[in-house]
């Protein structure tokens, strides 16, 4: 009898929650429902360009034909990803997509905590406002336009950086930035990294204005300089946004954006360009060869997902609360 008043007593105070939730929700609704509405355009954009597309994923396992469509293309199963990974090309573009990927990684992922560290320790507001802006800038320019401005500044003959050196007599001849393959490597791994840092840094920022100030007081009280603040507060009070941000820049290993390697480049440095953008854009769209570059693209994808689920996982193991 006791067991059975339990129960209903615990179903009583279910249907009672309900109640209380849907008179919430409805008060909410009521109270905000302009903020409802404008949620609903980018609700609907991401359920019809992220999701809406997922059926026509099948035609990874077709000989796809735009005029033909779904129904009347040739089914092929398993053959368009055997054609994929037997190409030379394909392992030639993972290759070096899977080593600027790492290397951006390496050397754009500690800069933006860096200079948020630095921009934290300054103590004019009005020069910490005018640097953020200037660093947070390069974020909002398309890759035409700093592949415009990269080329007036190292070309190897005419370019102001080369120029410059010629003229204070440290070099004899231009310096070959975008013309020969190594010297392209660094120069669009540092462009990228100057791309990039400014957004990563406003995130840390923002991170850092969370943590506590009576933290700094207390360490300040106790003799400890700008470096042990740094280390023993900051650095432990971000440490949740610095995962997090990690593991999403872990899942885009196997990316990469064709757009910023158009520009820049060049017959020169071809074995450095050919990355799996332009690989699909030659031999997939290029060719009218739509099943191959979605084979691709899901490729990529799939790859990305694992190794966000591998970071979170690892993350998980050294006891932060991981992404997912």
């Amino acid at each position: 009898m006791p067991d059975k008043k339990a129960g209903q007593t615990a179903v009583a105070n279910a249907d009672a929650l309900k109640r209380s939730g849907k008179r919430e929700l409805k008060k909410a609704l009521k109270r905000d429902w302009q903020l409802y509405l404008l949620l609903v355009v980018p609700i609907v954009l991401v359920a019809i360009f992220n999701y809406a597309a997922y059926p026509g994923l099948r035609m990874v396992f077709m000989d796809y034909n735009p005029v033909k469509g779904y129904e009347g293309s040739k089914w092929v199963g398993w053959e368009t990803f055997r054609r994929i990974f037997s190409d030379a090309d394909f392992h030639r573009a993972i290759k070096s997509s899977v080593v600027f990927n790492l290397l951006d990684f390496l050397i754009g992922f500690p800069m933006p905590i860096i200079l948020a560290l630095m921009l934290n320790e300054l103590r004019y507001p009005r020069f910490k406002k005018v640097t953020q802006t200037i660093l947070y800038l390069p974020h909002f320019l398309s890759w035409v336009i700093i592949g415009s401005v990269a080329y007036a500044l190292f070309k190897p003959s005419s370019g102001i950086v080369n120029v410059i050196l010629k003229n204070a007599g440290l070099i004899e001849s231009g310096i070959p930035f975008l013309t020969e393959k190594w010297h392209w490597a660094v120069t669009y791994l540092l462009i990228g990294v100057w791309q990039g840092m400014g957004w990563g840094t406003i995130i840390y920022l923002a991170a850092i204005t969370g943590i506590n100030g009576e933290l700094y007081e207390a360490a300040m009280i106790d003799g400890a300089g700008r470096w042990k603040r740094m280390w023993h507060i900051t650095l432990p009070g971000i440490r949740g946004t610095i995962v997090t941000l990690m593991i999403m820049s872990l899942g885009r290993i196997m990316g990469s954006n064709f757009e910023r390697l158009k520009i820049f480049g060049n017959s020169q440095v071809k074995d450095f360009q050919y990355q799996l953008a332009i690989y699909i854009y030659e031999k997939g769209l290029g060719n009218t060869q739509f099943s191959m570059s979605t084979a691709v693209n899901l490729f990529q994808s799939l790859i990305g997902v694992l190794l966000v689920l591998l970071a979170d996982r690892i993350a998980k193991w050294l006891g932060e609360e991981g992404l997912l």
